[in-house]
């Protein structure tokens, strides 16, 4: 190691303290990392049956889910059952973990396990034993099978959790309330997180670039954004972090960029311009970094995503490249590609709907 480093990063630390936006390059990733996170979500059966096709995509690794698998050997999808009021063991996911440390990966070195806030059936005022429990669980899970950590999933699928208007007691209990309870429990799930995985990595879909982009850059708005009482949980998640956890803004609002300029500008608001939402700021540059999605066939649900004729699509082999490389040359360190569509991989071992124009656009981003 260069021995002026040391000194250098001493310097940049005192100027993060100066000016908080500050960063020391020595803690910075020395190697930009593409995930795959799309509708060809992977099981950890599937990853252990295909890992080699797999591993011949240019990606870095991928978001997967795991199943539970009861005495019976009945499954249910644990991902979408884990933020409720049911406490699964260890020795429901032992199947899916045994599929997982069997899969040798070589490439794919930077695998996320899912966790949803779903089917959030359960007020923030509520019990949240179960919630915490598979927190843990579900870190520990992906601790043993050596992934970077988890994929944690914030979109209200089912239940608007983020929602003050939408809460049970939201008539009785004021915003206030409700974000103090939301800050504790964030520090809860933070806890068990950080028990089942010291030093996880907690890839968000999104982070407190969401609600305030809701709140249009006023905090007295968050009690009416969607996604309100985010920001007083991840406060809570942040008061939790400790020693080298890591909490990523994966946000999923780039996904159609194509003027590749708004990667910086969101960069800068991620950075310093939602500060006025953020508790504590030492711990956020301290604990978060920065990301970026991209969806290839995005608005393919409204026109179709058209195989031949790529003008017909929202991004062109070319555009894709551009924004992918613009994304990775802006991220801190990863950038995840979403599809729906096309399949990077399938049962076949073989991808789907997928033009090789647009996997070598993809590499040549890199």
């Amino acid at each position: 190691m260069n021995r002026f480093v040391p000194a250098a990063c001493r310097l940049i630390g005192l100027l993060a303290v100066l000016v908080p936006s500050a960063r020391c390059m020595a803690d910075q990733p020395h190697h930009k990392k593409l995930v795959e996170f799309g509708w060809d979500e992977p099981d950890t059966a599937f990853m252990r049956a295909h890992v080699a096709e797999m591993e011949k995509t240019p990606f870095d690794g991928c978001v997967f889910h795991a199943y539970a698998t009861d005495a019976q050997g009945k499954q249910q999808p644990f991902l979408w059952e884990c933020w409720s009021r049911q406490a699964f063991a260890e020795s429901d996911l032992a199947r899916s973990l045994s599929d997982l440390k069997a899969t040798h990966f070589t490439r794919f070195t930077d695998n996320f396990l899912r966790f949803n806030t779903t089917p959030a059936d359960l007020d923030w005022f509520d019990d949240y034993a179960a919630v915490v429990n598979n927190a843990k669980l579900a870190a520990a899970f992906a601790h043993k099978g050596k992934c970077a950590g988890i994929l944690f999933d914030i979109e209200q699928y089912n239940h608007p959790l983020f929602n003050y208007a939408k809460q049970r007691d939201a008539g009785t209990k004021s915003f206030a309330q409700y974000a103090a309870q939301a800050r504790s429990r964030g520090r809860e799930v933070m806890e068990a997180f950080q028990a089942g995985y010291p030093d996880v990595k907690i890839l968000l879909t999104y982070g407190y670039s969401l609600p305030w982009a809701e709140s249009m850059g006023k905090p007295s708005r968050l009690p009416e954004a969607s996604y309100g009482l985010l920001a007083p949980f991840l406060d809570g998640m942040l008061d939790a972090a400790r020693g080298s956890t890591h909490i990523i803004d994966g946000y999923e609002s780039s996904y159609g960029y194509k003027d590749t300029a708004r990667f910086a500008t969101a960069y800068q608001m991620m950075s310093s311009g939602l500060l006025p939402i953020v508790a504590d700021s030492d711990k956020y540059h301290r604990y978060f970094s920065i990301g970026f999605g991209v969806w290839m066939d995005n608005k393919a649900r409204r026109a179709a995503w058209d195989q031949r004729d790529f003008a017909k699509n929202f991004y062109t082999p070319d555009a894709f490249e551009k924004t992918v490389r613009a994304a990775l040359d802006r991220t801190d360190e990863y950038v995840w590609i979403y599809t729906e569509q096309p399949k990077w991989w399938t049962a076949q071992g073989i991808p789907d709907k997928l033009p090789a124009e647009y996997e070598r656009a993809l590499r040549r981003a890199r």
